[in-house]
C-alpha cells in the first residue's frame, strides 16, 4: 500500500476547509460522495450538533456523506446547509426519486471569544469547504489555525486571559491494509498533554505566562472559575474499515477513550464533546482492531492540533512556549 499520510489519500474520502481567519472560525468537511456507514458518539455536556439521531444503529439511514466540524457555536450549524446545497448539485445524496439528498452530520464548537464574535460559519463557507475539499483532492489536509481550527483554544478554566491557542489536528494510522485517521479540532476547557508521556502540551498558563499550570492547580488558585460552554473538541475518524453502523457505533465510543487519553478533564458539562466514525468499507477487518487504531490515531490528533496551531490573537501557543 502506497504511504497514507492524510485522509485525503484514503481511496473515496475528500476533504477541505473554508477559513477567516481575521475573524478566528471556519469549518472542515470530510466527504464521501459514494457515501459511509455513519456513526456518532456523544459525551460532552453541551453538544451544537445536526443528524446525529440518523446515525443510531436502529434507524434506517445507511449511509453518511459528509461529516462538518464547524466554529461558531450553535450558529456554525448553517454551514451544513451549505454542504448539503453543493453537494446536491454534484448529483451526490441518498436518492429519492425527485433529487438526492445529502446525509451531513455536523457538530460545532464555541469559538466566539477568539476573533470576532459577529462572524460565525454560514452556508457559504460550507459550500466554500466542499469545493476545496473537490478542488485540492488527494492533497494533504492543512493542519493549525485553519478550518474548524481557526478559533481554538484550550485552558481556559483560569479565564481566557491564561489560555493558549490550538487549533486542527490530523494523524493517520495504518496496519497492514487497515487504514484509520482522524481529524480533531481541539477547544477543550483543560489542557493538552501528550498521551504518551502525560507532559503538557497546551493548557493553563501560569499566571507570568512561563508555564503550563496542571488543572488542578489552576483550580487551587483564587477565583479560578470554568468558562461556561466555551468550550468542545469534535473529531472525525475515517477508515477504509467495512463496518455495520453498530460497529462503527463501538469503535466510535472506543475512540472516545483518546479525548481521555489527551485532554486533563474531558467530557466536562461545558463540553460538548463529539466523534463522528466514517467507514468506506473497503477492508475486511475485526471491529476491535479498528477501534484500538482510531483510538491511537485520534491521541495523536489531537495532540497535533496543539503542536500545529500558531499563536494569534494575543494568544500563545505551543510552539511558542
Amino acid at each position: 500500500m502506497p504511504e497514507i499520510t492524510s485522509i485525503t489519500q484514503i481511496p473515496g474520502i475528500y476533504a477541505g476547509h473554508a477559513t477567516n481567519e481575521a475573524a478566528g472560525t471556519g469549518c472542515t468537511v470530510i466527504v464521501c460522495p459514494d457515501g459511509a456507514t455513519g456513526a456518532v458518539d456523544v459525551r460532552g455536556g453541551a453538544p451544537a450538533t445536526r443528524e446525529t439521531d440518523l446515525l443510531h444503529p436502529e434507524e434506517t439511514v445507511q449511509q453518511l456523506h459528509a461529516v462538518v466540524l464547524s466554529g461558531g457555536s450553535a450558529f456554525g450549524l448553517a454551514a451544513s446547509s451549505g454542504v448539503a446545497d453543493e453537494l446536491e448539485c454534484r448529483d451526490i445524496g441518498l436518492d429519492v426519486m425527485v433529487t438526492k439528498v445529502p446525509i451531513v452530520s455536523s457538530a460545532c464548537l464555541f469559538d466566539l471569544m477568539c476573533g470576532d464574535a459577529r462572524v460565525r460559519p454560514d452556508a457559504t463557507m460550507g459550500a466554500e469547504a466542499v469545493r476545496a475539499a473537490f478542488d485540492h483532492a488527494g492533497e494533504p489536509l492543512a493542519r493549525g489555525n485553519v478550518g474548524a481550527g481557526a478559533g481554538c483554544t484550550v485552558g481556559k478554566v483560569a479565564g481566557p486571559q491564561r489560555c493558549m491557542k490550538s487549533g486542527l489536528g490530523e494523524c493517520v494510522l495504518v496496519a497492514g491494509d487497515l487504514v484509520c485517521g482522524a481529524v480533531s479540532a481541539v477547544n477543550a476547557v483543560g489542557n493538552v498533554v501528550d498521551p504518551e508521556t502525560g507532559a503538557p502540551l497546551a493548557g493553563v498558563l501560569s499566571a507570568d505566562g512561563s508555564r503550563i499550570i496542571s488543572v488542578e492547580e489552576a483550580f487551587a488558585e483564587a477565583g479560578a472559575a470554568m468558562p461556561l460552554r466555551a468550550n468542545t473538541t469534535i473529531s472525525c475518524v475515517v477508515t477504509n474499515a467495512k463496518l455495520s453502523k453498530a460497529e462503527a457505533t463501538k469503535v466510535a465510543q472506543m475512540a472516545a477513550d483518546a479525548y481521555a487519553h489527551a485532554i486533563r478533564p474531558t467530557h466536562t458539562t461545558n463540553d460538548g464533546d463529539s466523534i463522528f466514525v466514517m467507514a468506506t468499507g473497503a477492508v475486511e477487518a475485526q471491529v476491535d482492531m479498528v477501534g484500538m487504531l482510531a483510538t491511537a490515531a485520534l491521541e495523536q490528533a489531537i495532540a497535533d492540533a496543539a503542536r500545529s496551531a500558531c499563536g494569534a490573537f494575543g494568544l500563545k501557543a505551543a510552539r511558542d512556549l
